[in-house]
């Protein structure tokens, strides 16, 4: 009898201390759980196609401008009088159209979405950019007109202070 009692006080020493260590792990599941129920973040919502960007454009009643990029890089811009929403790019072998899209800063942007192709244009310059993979594409872009406009006179380091 009196094993059988010690080895009921060992039984419930060990119970007693075990027991809060069970506690804590089954509420710290439960807070697992909990979390795991939580909703997911709201995905962003799909780039909405409007088929603007889908054709070849027509070419023949536009101007086009020529311009020659760094590292040898040649690409040509078509504008219409008529749609001052879209230009046509011809990039490789490959007329694209692109949209325009609105900015801050004045530069003009145009846009193709499904190719992922971006057009920046400043007076100095302009660069192409693929931005479905981050991308630069052709840069220090400058038409004939922008090639004979001169460069700006390098600051005076002695007048800078």
């Amino acid at each position: 009898m009196r094993k059988s009692l010690s080895i009921l006080v060992l039984l419930c020493a060990g119970l007693a201390v075990a027991a809060p260590q069970v506690q804590a792990q089954t509420s710290a599941k439960k807070t697992v759980k909990k979390s795991a129920k939580k909703p997911a973040a709201k995905a962003a919502p799909a780039e909405v196609d409007d088929g603007e960007d889908e054709g070849t454009p027509d070419v023949k009643t536009s101007v086009s401008i020529d311009y020659k990029c760094e590292l040898g890089n040649k690409l040509t811009i078509y504008t219409n009088a008529e749609d001052d929403k879209h230009v046509a790019l011809r990039w490789g072998k490959a007329l694209h159209r692109l949209t325009r899209v609105a900015t801050t800063t004045g530069a003009n942007r145009f846009e193709n979405r499904k190719y992922g192709l971006l057009w920046i244009g400043i007076p100095a310059k302009g660069i192409l950019l693929d931005s479905k993979k981050g991308l630069q594409l052709a840069n220090e872009c400058k038409s004939a007109e922008q090639e004979a406009m001169p460069a700006e006179a390098p600051a005076d380091p002695a007048h800078s202070l």
